[in-house]
């Protein structure tokens, strides 16, 4: 095989919203279902696609209300994560799992460098250059930016409940996931402090790549599924991070010394 996606096939990349010169630029890692057609649906039922192992639940929906409400843009990655992880790095062990959550995927299995190379260059490089060119951009302008990476979690994991509501992810760089963390606990939701997993070099890609190593204000988000599976919920959790992500940013500067337009 010389090409991954054909004709048919969407271009990897989604740019949502309209950019009314906000802070905020939303990235989303695993929003997209979508399946090239030579990988034959990777071998699994449609059911199996729509678990949270093909996609984060509900985060599409949320992270486009979130958009429309802050007048920012929202960078989406068009794929399944089962294709390949877009929030893990190229050659990552997990990226592009041949078990996921105790499905099989049997189109991921025994795959050569080859295969795992046209994944890599057609469909996750797309993603990340797609957002390093907008970072270069706003940098170039001279723009404050406030990078956040939108993720929903399964309830249950390995048998394990996950009570939290939600989770900010963090790590070289806690600043400004403190402050949403605090806001977002004073505001009665219970939120994990790096859960249901803490954000690492080597766990995650989007942060440590993007926001980490550009020493940009940054924070992973984390909604558990049930809460946005539906319209109802991710209005109500678009209208909620669309009040607290401002009055973040506002406390950010006020305590680290950055100017707010």
């Amino acid at each position: 095989m010389t090409s991954l996606l054909g004709r048919s096939d969407p271009h990897p990349v989604r740019v949502y919203g309209v950019d009314y010169s906000s802070p905020f630029l939303f990235v989303s890692d695993h929003a997209g279902l979508a399946i090239p057609e030579t990988l034959m649906e990777l071998g699994i039922t449609a059911e199996e696609r729509q678990r949270h192992i093909g996609w984060d639940i509900g985060i599409d929906g949320a992270g486009r209300r979130l958009a429309d409400k802050l007048g920012a843009l929202l960078i989406e990655q068009v794929y399944s994560r089962l294709v390949i992880d877009s929030n893990r790095a190229p050659g990552h062990p997990t990226s592009i799992p041949a078990v996921s959550d105790g499905t099989v995927i049997p189109g991921n299995r025994d795959l050569d460098v080859a295969a795992r190379t046209l994944r890599e260059v057609e469909i996750l490089s797309p993603y990340h250059d797609a957002i390093a060119r907008t970072l270069d951009e706003r940098q170039q302008a001279g723009r404050e930016t406030f990078l956040i990476a939108l993720h929903s979690f399964t309830p249950i994991m390995g048998g394990r409940a996950r009570p939290w509501k939600a989770g900010v992810l963090h790590n070289r760089d806690p600043r400004f996931g403190r402050i949403v963390w605090n806001l977002l606990t004073e505001a009665g939701i219970e939120t994990g402090d790096n859960e249901p997993y803490a954000l690492t070099e080597t766990s995650d890609y989007t942060i440590p790549q993007h926001g980490e190593a550009r020493e940009i204000p940054h924070l992973e988000l984390e909604i558990r599924q049930d809460l946005i599976a539906d319209e109802a919920g991710q209005e109500e959790w678009s209208e909620l991070l669309a009040r607290l992500l401002p009055k973040a940013r506002e406390l950010y500067a006020q305590a680290y010394g950055k100017d707010v337009a």
